[in-house]
């Protein structure tokens, strides 16, 4: 998910260079005192509630009577609608002004908690959740704005201040609604964030200021804004191949964490809702795995990081596979995993950014889809390996998926890179 912030602060970038020729200068100063943080706060918000479902799959089954082999499909829909977003509703970032776009997503987002909250059926489930991952692309939204608020000598620290709010969101999802489903039900996972987004949107609507579309900006087709992305992938052979790596990647990474619910409820285990999110703070390693990444991609060590990555990921499915006999392999193996998805992750971001500069808003939303292509895959993947033979499948098709990757790697390492 770190990438979502870069592709993000291309678009700060952009928006802010249009907003200078339009006559809306940045102050400077220092960083208004209280967007900042309230975008924050709302990014990390806003992505937690693609993540709340995992640790409740169970549950949501038994609620909805789902067979295992369709639990899948609750993560699969949210993943599906938040790469619709990123084709949809990420390019409106140029044609219309932050806190209108930034508050009425926000606010369309708790209507669509509030539904996945009161659904009275699994059909209304799955729509709402589809919908909440549509909006829940605010997020990158919200870290441009937080770019084109600040004077470029203070930027990166106000991104970097957004951007681990995004992280952070990510790491504690599955934590904080397994404790929230354990006191109140899984309802009140969804109920509580649909008033926690509608206060933010209201606090940021006063907070931001209130902006203009500028003449660059009406003059901007949105259908060629859309087109543009596709097109750029057609031509530049690397955007397709570390696309395709991100799919891989991330349909492993979505196997693990969306399959290990159903182990870890059942015997020998049986673990309550908050036993089962905690495990998601093993994601931390992911930050360090960031710095570590970006440090030697600053060295000009971009493939030689791809292939430790794609090993450690096939690696950490070794002990994931002993899920069943100690708490403590799947927890190495979740550390690993993560490690090794987020070092490629950054590492795909450094490469494709490098292609074209100018358009890497655009670019990073056309990987990004390919990222929730692959959690999608892993989702439904898991949940019907899971019904069909068991841990065992799931941790054949995780291996698979990371072999396939590290495969591609190795046969298309040399291919469309930039000087």
């Amino acid at each position: 998910m770190a990438i979502q912030c870069s592709g993000a602060v291309d678009r700060g970038s952009e928006a802010s260079g249009q907003e200078a020729r339009a006559g809306a200068s940045v102050p400077d100063g220092s960083p208004p005192a209280r967007p900042v943080p309230l975008l924050t706060l709302a990014c990390g918000s806003s992505v937690a509630t693609v993540y709340f479902a995992q640790p409740l799959l169970v549950t949501l089954g038994e609620r909805f009577a789902l067979g295992s082999g369709l639990l899948g499909a609750i993560v699969t829909v949210t993943q599906l609608g938040y790469a619709a977003g990123l084709l949809t509703l990420v390019p409106l970032g140029d044609l219309f002004p932050q806190r209108r776009l930034i508050t009425g997503q926000l606010g369309l987002l708790a209507l669509a908690l509030l539904a996945a909250g009161l659904a009275p059926g699994v059909a209304a489930l799955l729509g709402a959740l589809a919908v909440v991952g549509l909006l829940a692309v605010v997020a990158q939204t919200m870290v441009a704005a937080a770019a084109a608020l600040t004077p470029a000598a203070q930027r990166g620290r106000a991104v970097g201040t957004v951007t681990g709010g995004i992280i952070t969101g990510i790491l504690l999802a599955r934590a904080a609604a397994g404790v929230v489903a354990d006191l109140a039900g899984w309802r009140a996972v969804y109920l509580a964030s649909a008033g926690v987004t509608a206060v933010l949107a209201l606090l940021l609507r006063r907070a931001l200021p209130p902006g203009a579309p500028s003449a660059n900006r009406r003059e901007i087709s949105y259908g060629r804004l859309v087109a543009s992305t596709v097109t750029l992938f057609a031509r530049h052979p690397l955007l397709r191949i570390r696309g395709a790596l991100a799919l891989l990647v991330f349909a492993a990474f979505s196997t693990l964490w969306s399959g290990m619910a159903q182990p870890l409820s059942g015997p020998p285990w049986s673990l309550s809702h908050t036993a089962i999110g905690a495990f998601g703070l093993a994601g931390a390693a992911g930050a360090a795995a960031a710095h570590v990444a970006g440090r030697w991609n600053d060295r000009g060590l971009a493939q030689r990081t791809t292939g430790i990555g794609l090993a450690l990921l096939a690696l950490s499915w070794f002990p994931i596979a002993l899920t069943g006999q100690s708490l403590w392999a799947l927890a190495i193996g979740a550390v690993l995993l993560d490690f090794a998805v987020q070092a490629v992750h950054v590492t795909n971001q450094t490469l494709i950014h490098a292609v074209r500069p100018e358009a890497g808003s655009r670019i990073i939303g056309g990987y990004m889809v390919c990222y929730s292509a692959g959690s999608s895959l892993g989702a439904l993947g898991s949940s019907l390996a899971y019904a069909t033979a068991g841990w065992g499948a799931v941790t054949a098709l995780g291996t698979l998926f990371s072999l396939a990757a590290l495969l591609l790697w190795s046969t298309t390492r040399g291919t469309g890179l930039p000087a």
